[in-house]
């Protein structure tokens, strides 16, 4: 009996084959046998040499990182197939390339590092330098090398050949008082939330980080979706990021409610409206 009992106790839990993780907020789901798939990484060292109590949690049993959640689908997909296809207009290899350090992940971080590739994957949309702008300008004055400063940001007149065309559509919902004058109010326009609808491929590579896709985060690059929205309120801002990658608006159409109007002559009436920009890029 003393023996079972020593036994059974030097005995760790396993982990299941099926595994949780919460990483920056995003669930993923996966086999145990792909965590540990490279040996000599963070995720492999984990999962291989320590026990499932000893790993942090989150609220509802999930292994818990503290890392880029966006991100960490691409490490995952490396940990799959030893290779990955990035997005067109890729924005984040540098923080991905982080990432990749961060679980030790030696190789991939290697091949994403500045490279030109032949092949369809991690790298041949990007340029030599990460930068699909610079790279389509280089090739085209035919240069042979292809520096930072070439060209900081596109415009209308310098947009790359290699940009897909497409339309997206920026909506938003506001608010505004009249008054007893027929005079509105310093706070005509309140925008609560700025949508933003089209392709995800698309919205990714106009917004980048300032898209908040944690409505709908694991939307295919091709598909479309009207479920993204931005971390700001600013109309403007938005505008100029579509106008500097080369998008034109093409349509806009505006409905206004009254929302609250007393009978009372001397309160003000309180007004919503809804409002969409339609932007295309030829």
């Amino acid at each position: 009996l003393s023996k079972k009992m020593a036994h059974s106790e030097n005995q760790q839990p396993s982990f299941s084959d099926i595994i949780e993780l919460n990483v920056g907020g995003q669930v993923y789901v996966t086999r145990h046998a792909t965590l540990v798939s490279v040996p000599d990484s963070l995720l492999g060292t984990m999962f291989r040499q320590r026990s499932p109590t000893e790993l942090p949690k989150d609220s509802k049993g999930r292994y818990f990182f503290d890392r880029d959640g966006f991100l960490f689908r691409y490490i995952l997909d490396y940990l799959r197939e030893r290779d990955i296809v990035l997005p067109d207009f890729f924005k984040e290899r540098g923080r991905l390339q982080k990432e990749a350090e961060f679980f030790q992940l030696h190789e991939l971080s290697q091949r994403l590092r500045p490279a030109v590739s032949k092949d369809n994957s991690l790298g041949d949309e990007l340029g030599a330098h990460g930068d699909p702008e610079e790279a389509s300008l280089a090739c085209a004055l035919g240069s042979s090398s292809i520096t930072t400063t070439a060209v900081s940001s596109p415009t209308p007149s310098l947009r790359s050949p290699f940009q897909k065309y497409g339309f997206i559509t920026i909506g938003y919902r506001g608010s505004y008082t009249i008054g007893r004058d027929i005079q509105t109010d310093a706070k005509f326009r309140r925008v609560a939330r700025i949508t933003v609808c089209g392709k995800t491929s698309l919205a990714k590579e106009v917004f980048g980080e300032t898209l908040n896709e944690s409505r709908d985060p694991d939307k295919p690059p091709e598909r479309y979706t009207s479920r993204y929205y931005l971390k700001y309120n600013f109309l403007e801002q938005a505008f100029d990021r579509l106008a500097e990658v080369g998008f034109h608006m093409v349509a806009c159409s505006s409905t206004g409610t009254c929302a609250y109007a007393s009978s009372d002559p001397n309160e003000d009436k309180i007004w919503t409206s809804y409002t969409e920009y339609v932007f295309s890029r030829d």
